[in-house]
């Protein structure tokens, strides 16, 4: 037997995501997936790409859960803390949920509502000084989507003071398995094609998750749902602080990260090219009118902002490859 791990909340797009990927990890063994109206139900029966596969939804509490070494959340917002903490101390948890994101109680409060249920390690090994975290750490709070699009578009350029961490703006679209898989009126077919519509206009709740992972300090961002099924695509503008070149920052802070690809001069991010893997792929520039930064992000939403994302932090919490079971390239077309 390998590492034993088990998938709660694996009914919806991201835990079917993540049982595609566990089901062919060459060290983890799946050996529980629950789900909660679907629980009794096979799993290819919910998820019909994984037809051949053996499991059956259990039902979500801690004694499906706890013979596992591992456990990936990826319950609703609002429903890992309880979860995570019934369950027995050495179990290692990747939560893919925001409880435990945000290190500031007032900012949860703010954007999530409720009681805050305390920061854990952020999932995001990119970052400098977060992958030697993320391989000591027991309990790790994975990114949300945006997030890490955004991030890895942004937090460099900061951190060299290429641009200012004020003024900072982004306008990101995202396919529709972003939002769930909880049947809603707006996200029919029907209403979704052919259409282009931002929501949760100036209080999206991955702001303040952003502002604390890139370090920038005034943030508007505007999300635009559309109509595909999943992949992001961020526009991340700022204001340069002087005359380096972004994609220069750029390509030196991701010179040697497996998952992050600067792409070439004149080559810009689309997001079917990281369907189905766990890249994110970057290009940026200067606006010739206004002087501003601009990067241009993408990923699969599924992949480097959810499942894949997960994956690559279970693997350094075990001592293993962090590619390991992921691939750096998208399916087309």
């Amino acid at each position: 037997m390998g590492i034993r791990v088990a998938v709660a909340g694996a009914s919806g797009y991201a835990g079917g995501e993540l049982l595609r990927l566990l089901a062919g990890h060459p060290e983890f063994d799946l050996v529980a997936a629950t789900a909660h109206a679907s629980a009794g139900r096979p799993a290819a029966a919910v998820h019909p790409q994984l037809a051949g596969l053996d499991l059956v939804f259990g039902a979500t509490d801690p004694a499906t859960l706890a013979d596992a070494d591992l456990v990936f959340l990826a319950l609703p917002h609002g429903q890992s803390a309880a979860l995570a903490a019934a369950l027995p101390g050495p179990v290692k948890v990747v939560d893919l949920g925001a409880d435990h994101r945000l290190r500031d109680a007032d900012a949860w409060a703010r954007y999530y509502g409720g009681d805050h249920a305390g920061a854990w390690t952020y999932g995001l090994p990119e970052l400098p000084g977060q992958r030697a975290a993320v391989a000591g750490a027991d309990r790790v709070a994975s990114t949300g989507c945006y997030a890490v699009a955004t991030t890895l578009a942004l937090a460099p350029l900061i951190a060299a003071g290429a641009v200012f961490p004020t003024d900072v703006v982004v306008v990101a679209a995202s396919g529709t398995s972003g939002a769930g898989r909880a049947a809603k009126p707006h996200l029919l077919g029907s209403e979704v094609m052919g259409d282009l519509s931002p929501y949760k206009v100036g209080a999206h709740q991955h702001v303040p998750e952003i502002k604390q992972a890139t370090g920038a300090t005034s943030l508007s961002f505007t999300p635009v749902l559309a109509p595909m099924p999943r992949g992001i695509l961020a526009t991340v503008t700022a204001v340069p602080t002087g005359d380096a070149d972004p994609r220069e920052v750029l390509a030196a802070a991701y010179a040697d990260e497996p998952f992050v690809h600067v792409l070439p001069d004149g080559s810009w991010p689309h997001t079917a090219a990281t369907a189905g893997g766990n890249s994110c792929h970057l290009q940026a520039t200067v606006d010739v009118d206004s002087g501003r930064v601009i990067v241009v992000s993408a990923i699969d939403n599924l992949g480097k902002g959810a499942a894949g994302q997960a994956v690559q932090n279970a693997n350094l919490m075990f001592g293993l490859p962090e590619t390991t079971g992921l691939s750096t390239f998208g399916v087309a077309p």
